[in-house]
């Protein structure tokens, strides 16, 4: 089978030819249909990432594809069941043998694209915003990052929860898309003072940051008392240093999330949370914003679309031919 893999860190990934995988006990094997980017793939490549692999191994943190065989232990999925699997690694490659346990079965009305946008960024949007922060109906929302993968589902997220949103973006064209997505007011991050606009809008009560930097600083101090501020990733290159003098005034709290954590510490808040999603998808209020569909063999190209912010909302791989 084809995969494509890192074969030394901070260089583009090549195309190998391997060995189809065999499932072990409680695995099954996935011909994998199609594959989500994320800009923790970027991290994974240059060797920065929390988790890192020996050389080589292939990309790819999230998959969607069909079942076609199941290892020893594995009855409540079946061969030829549509599923979607947050793996870590594996999801560039034809065939991948994943735990049955990270398995979600998607709806027929899922199609493999949206599927494989759909379970990380909704997933840790929906995750932060209800379980951790506890976003509350006419609650002000700052969503930092607004137009990325992450970012757009937090928007669209927080206003089917009632919230008022505001969304941050560089540029007009990604934040009208934002405005599409739900967004009640737009920040140009490239033109605009965050606290000014932010604090002239009545404060935040969230804030959901994959950014960081200077504009998680600027976002602190303009919170509201009691405010709740979620630091999920660090696009900007620089991590914050949260200064406890401004959380002690304001009573805020700051909330550390990984959404891949509760794979292996509470995986019920992950499974809970995608029931919920896919039913909001299946009644039509949900839609994946997918902004580029790339081939297998143009996994590079659709990397550098994260890594150039060129990409609006997800960046997917179709792993199988057409």
């Amino acid at each position: 089978m084809k995969a494509m893999q890192v074969t030394a860190y901070d260089q583009p990934l090549s195309m190998q030819e391997l060995d189809m995988p065999v499932p072990d006990v409680g695995q099954v094997l996935v011909q994998v249909d199609t594959c989500g980017l994320n800009f923790g793939d970027l991290l994974i490549i240059k060797g920065t990432y929390q988790e890192k692999p020996a050389l080589p191994f292939t990309l790819g943190m999230e998959m969607a594809g069909t079942i076609t065989a199941l290892g020893d232990g594995v009855s409540h999925l079946k061969v030829g069941q549509r599923i979607a699997a947050y793996t870590g690694f594996d999801g560039l490659a034809e065939y991948a043998a994943i735990p049955a346990a990270v398995c979600v079965p998607i709806p027929d009305e899922m199609n493999a694209v949206d599927a494989a946008a759909f379970l990380i960024a909704y997933g840790t949007s929906h995750v932060g915003l209800d379980y951790k922060a506890r976003l509350q109906p006419g609650e002000r929302l700052l969503v930092l990052g607004a137009s990325g993968g992450i970012g757009l589902t937090a928007v669209e997220l927080g206003k089917l929860m009632g919230a008022e949103v505001i969304a941050c973006a560089r540029g007009e064209d990604k934040l009208a898309i934002c405005k599409a997505a739900g967004a009640d007011h737009l920040i140009n991050s490239e033109t605009d003072d965050i606290r000014d606009v932010v604090k002239s809008l009545g404060g935040a009560d969230v804030v959901y940051d994959p950014i960081g930097g200077a504009q998680f600083k600027a976002a602190m101090r303009a919170c509201n008392p009691e405010a709740r501020l979620i630091p999920l990733g660090f696009a900007s290159g620089e991590v914050p240093q949260i200064p406890a003098n401004i959380l002690l005034v304001k009573n805020l709290s700051v909330l550390g999330f990984y959404w891949g954590g509760y794979a292996r510490i509470k995986p019920s808040v992950l499974t809970d949370s995608f029931q919920v999603l896919t039913d909001w998808y299946t009644q039509g209020m949900l839609k994946p914003h997918v902004s580029h569909v790339l081939p297998l063999d143009q996994a590079n190209e659709a990397l550098d679309l994260l890594r150039t912010r060129k990409a609006t909302g997800k960046v997917v791989v179709q792993v199988a031919s057409k």
